[in-house]
């Protein structure tokens, strides 16, 4: 019998793990079995994925910067990257606001659910809001401080300190550029055999990925409903029109944006590539962490569709800290969605506001689950929109931040395929297959 293939493994895992959550609030069976007995497999693969986070990070930027053996081509490559996430970050939040004003989704809000929900999470956003706080009361500067590690060793135990575990890593490389050949290689060699062994790792948790799956979104189902079965179906209706305007935004992201860059920079069809990082976005959409999801992005954009690792230890490392696309568009409807909810009216130029505000905070979010809720609240801030408003939002944000990180993951794989695309480090033999009329064209080019 032919093997399964791994995302089809994973989606029969989805599935599964969603009609056993549906089973279980709507029987007899207590909830505390699948918390206590399903929901701890799920958090193991979790667990698994963040444990070789840090090490991949490492071990390929230091091997991807170094082997590109020229300073210039790094920040030629590094400008384009930054340049390309920028693009599409505020590209997706101008979608975004365009579509919360058109629909106007808080309008619709009936003032007795506003309230049972500001009641029910007011706890909730006053822990989100202290957070908030504390960021905002921080220099402008902070962000920048913050890339800089004083003590490397305590950012490789913090998953949320990647960025400055990057900013080690790409100081390394370059380092690596200057210092004599002879020194140098030894060490290129030590890191490029310790990532291949983390790549290895990876295949090794990616054989448990369709029961970790499975756990993660069966105990989601439970969580959501606790022990009323109807609580999750009534606030998702109640802001259902909410979530269909983010997530309209989100597939105008993943089949429209996204599709006419490729078109635009390289000879890759859409379909191959969605084909090819369908794992990477279905762990994307179970784990809710780009982060997390790396190892597997990592894989399968260097595997399938060919990019070379000189270019994807570079610029996917650097999109899953910096580049938050489908959070970013989240952010912009979210906040105009509660200014509409508790009867704001914002001009365009606060919305303008929300433009700036969202492309910043999303440059320091972490790639972690609820982390953009906490960015929301600066952004709110930002407009004068009262920060407890987003307790309005908490509900359903547990299953729009599952397809907002979709987008992130890609997103970070778009850009990834455009760099190597313009720096001629896509491979012949797939663009060949894909349009076999261009592809001497493209390898020329």
């Amino acid at each position: 019998m032919k093997k399964l293939a791994l995302h089809t493994q994973i989606i029969i895992g989805l599935v599964l793990g969603l009609v056993f959550g549906l089973v279980v609030i709507k029987t007899n069976i207590p909830n505390s079995f699948t918390l206590d007995f399903i929901k701890p497999i799920g958090t193991i693969f979790i667990n698994a994925l963040k444990m070789i986070a840090v090490p991949l990070v490492l071990s390929s930027l230091i091997v991807g910067v170094s082997n590109l053996g020229d300073v210039s081509k790094l920040s030629r490559i590094g400008g384009k990257t930054i340049a390309i996430y920028l693009c599409t970050t505020v590209l997706a939040i101008t979608i975004g606001l365009v579509l919360v004003n058109v629909f106007q989704p808080g309008t619709s809000l009936p003032a007795e659910t506003r309230e049972n929900l500001m009641t029910l999470y007011q706890g909730d956003a006053g822990s989100k809001v202290g957070l908030a706080e504390e960021i905002k009361e921080q220099s402008p500067l902070q962000p920048v401080i913050d890339i800089v590690p004083e003590n490397i060793f305590a950012a490789t135990t913090d998953n949320a300190a990647m960025l400055q575990v990057v900013f080690f890593a790409l100081i390394v490389g370059v380092a690596l550029l200057k210092v004599p050949k002879s020194k140098a290689d030894p060490i290129i060699v030590f890191f490029d055999g310790f990532n291949d062994v983390i790549i290895q790792i990876v295949n090794f948790i990616m054989m448990v990925a369709p029961y970790g799956v499975f756990a993660l979104m069966a105990s989601l189902i439970v969580e959501i409903a606790g022990n009323n079965p109807d609580s999750a179906i009534q606030l998702l209706l109640a802001l259902l029109k909410y979530s269909l305007v983010v997530l309209g935004g989100l597939f105008i992201m993943v089949f429209a944006v996204y599709p006419s860059i490729l078109a635009a920079f390289t000879k890759v069809p859409y379909k191959d590539f969605f084909k090819a990082i369908r794992p990477a976005q279905l762990l994307a959409f179970t784990t809710s962490s780009s982060s997390a999801t790396l190892p597997v992005t990592m894989k399968q954009t260097e595997e399938e569709i060919g990019v070379s690792e000189n270019i994807s230890s570079f610029v996917l490392p650097l999109g899953a800290t910096v580049n938050m696309d489908g959070t970013s568009l989240y952010q912009g409807v979210a906040a105009v969605f509660i200014a509409q909810a508790l009867g704001m009216e914002l001009t365009w130029t606060q919305q303008l506001m929300i433009v700036l505000t969202a492309t910043l905070a999303s440059i320091g979010s972490a790639g972690v689950p609820g982390a953009g809720l906490i960015m929301l609240i600066i952004v709110l801030e930002s407009i004068q929109v009262p920060a407890a408003g987003i307790a309005l939002i908490i509900a359903p944000d547990r299953i729009l931040d599952m397809f907002r990180t979709v987008v992130n993951v890609t997103g970070d794989v778009v850009v990834c395929t455009v760099v190597a695309s313009t720096e001629g480090e896509l491979p012949e033999g797939l663009i060949r297959k894909s349009n076999p009329f261009t592809a001497n064209e493209s390898v020329q080019e």
